[in-house]
C-alpha cells in the first residue's frame, strides 16, 4: 500500500490489535471469523483480512456485537490481505478477457 493510499483511507474506522507477550491478541473492528483451527484464524476485518498463525490457537471470546475477538494459543504471525483489492484485481483481469 503506498503512502497516498493510506491517506485515502477512511479515518471513521478504528481497528486496535493488542498483543500479549505473543499469547493472547485482542482485537476490534471485527466483522466475521471465516475460519479457525489450532494453527490459522481468519478473521474479517474492516481494513481487510487478518491471518493470525500459531500453536494451539483457540478463540476465547467472539463478540460480533461489539466487533471484538480474543485470541490465545503460541502466536507466531499477524498478517493483512486487503480482500477488497483483490476482488477488484480479478474483475478487471475478466473485464480485459471479455472485451
Amino acid at each position: 500500500m503506498t503512502v497516498d493510499e493510506r491517506k485515502t483511507l477512511n479515518t471513521s474506522v478504528i481497528q486496535n490489535l493488542i498483543l500479549e507477550n505473543r499469547q493472547k491478541l485482542s482485537v476490534s473492528g471485527v466483522a466475521d471469523v471465516l475460519s479457525f483451527d489450532d494453527q490459522v484464524v481468519i478473521i474479517e476485518t474492516e481494513l481487510g483480512l487478518l491471518t493470525v498463525k500459531g500453536e494451539n490457537l483457540r478463540i476465547n471470546k467472539l463478540s460480533i456485537d461489539t466487533s471484538e475477538v480474543i485470541v490465545e494459543g503460541d502466536i507466531s504471525s499477524m498478517n493483512y490481505s486487503d480482500q477488497k483489492g483483490s476482488e477488484k484485481s480479478k474483475g478487471s483481469l475478466i473485464s480485459k478477457i471479455f472485451k
